[in-house]
């Protein structure tokens, strides 16, 4: 059986080129399942990887693709049946294993969980790694007491895959919202998910740095890192936290101990690439009865596979809001 995929070559002078190509299936890689891709997704990594940036693919050529959702064509595990509908997210899909840019593919069966009841897979695309990792990180801040009568809550990258959908997720919870982005022509799109305030991220980074600032916030959604980091944790109120997923901006950390001594504030890492498997189908779960997918379709394009390459040096320059859909077959 053949099928199609998006491949990518090694980078030459830094950088990789994609095409696609029709492969037979003793191409796909060692794994339990195999699966049919009906749509995946388009986040900050798959940039990354079809370009040849990051140091994130060491094998070439490759299929990226860090998330998908389909059809099971064929199974070794008894967990999984032909024609059982499953999604997967993270464990390094599309990075060291062939990903989600074509219309198969074949992994291991513990990086996937079943489709919940009531969700398409396109529904699943939708939510996708970033939804996932948004309700990781509302989850996160509920356990260390964050509750919508604690305070507002800002939200960085706020137009980006994670941080729309964080806003989205958390507006139907009852929190309020501060949306931060360094897109202020997306304030509208962020107000209607729920933000009550937008802030522009240059006028934000531009006050200036205190040991300990104002407490404004009572919690933090952070998927940029950097110097936005270190200035938003001077802001958290005592007993507060920061959920924090990104590092687009760096992974240098300009803060000091006042925060986290004087504050008592928590520093939670977000890390939705290997989660337990019973964790990331209760994280599914509670995403299939919780999030608005009619409240959040004007924020969803969706692109055929010709199309990528250019979305993803689109997604790097920071010139895609919300979430990017891929039907393997258009």
């Amino acid at each position: 059986m053949t099928f199609r995929a998006l491949v990518t070559t090694a980078p030459v002078d830094g950088k990789s080129q994609s095409s696609i190509e029709t492969l037979d299936d003793a191409r796909l890689p060692d794994g339990d399942v195999t699966v049919d891709i009906e749509w995946a997704g388009l986040n900050y990594k798959d940039g990354l990887c079809l370009t040849g940036q990051g140091g994130l693919v060491r094998s070439f050529p490759h299929v990226a693709g860090i998330d998908f959702a389909g059809t099971v064509r064929s199974s070794d595990d008894s967990r999984y049946t032909s024609g059982d509908k499953v999604v997967l997210t993270g464990w390094r899909v599309g990075e060291t294993h062939w990903g989600g840019y074509a219309e198969r593919a074949r992994v291991k069966a513990d990086w996937l969980v079943p489709l919940p009841s009531g969700l398409s897979t396109r529904d699943a695309m939708v939510i996708g790694t970033a939804g996932l990792t948004a309700m990781l990180a509302i989850n996160r801040l509920e356990a260390l007491g964050i509750t919508p009568a604690s305070g507002e809550i800002l939200v960085t990258g706020a137009a980006g895959g994670v941080g729309s959908i964080a806003i989205a997720l958390a507006r139907r919870l009852g929190y309020s919202l501060t949306a931060l982005s360094g897109r202020p022509q997306h304030a509208a799109m962020l107000q209607a998910l729920g933000a009550t305030t937008v802030l522009d991220r240059a006028e934000f980074l531009a006050q200036p740095d205190k040991p300990l600032e104002t407490a404004r916030y009572a919690a933090a959604i952070d998927c940029v890192g950097g110097d936005i980091l270190g200035k938003l944790l001077r802001q958290i109120a005592y007993g507060g936290a920061v959920a924090s997923l990104g590092n687009a901006a760096g992974i240098a950390l300009n803060t000091n101990v006042l925060p986290f001594l004087l504050r008592g504030v928590t520093l939670a890492g977000i890390d939705s690439v290997m989660q337990p498997y019973d964790a990331r189908i209760a994280a599914w779960s509670r995403l299939a009865g919780l999030f608005d997918f009619a409240a959040y379709d004007a924020n969803v394009e969706e692109v055929g596979l010709a199309a990528l390459p250019e979305k993803a040096a689109q997604i790097l320059k920071g010139e895609v809001r919300g979430r990017v859909l891929v039907n393997p077959k258009a």
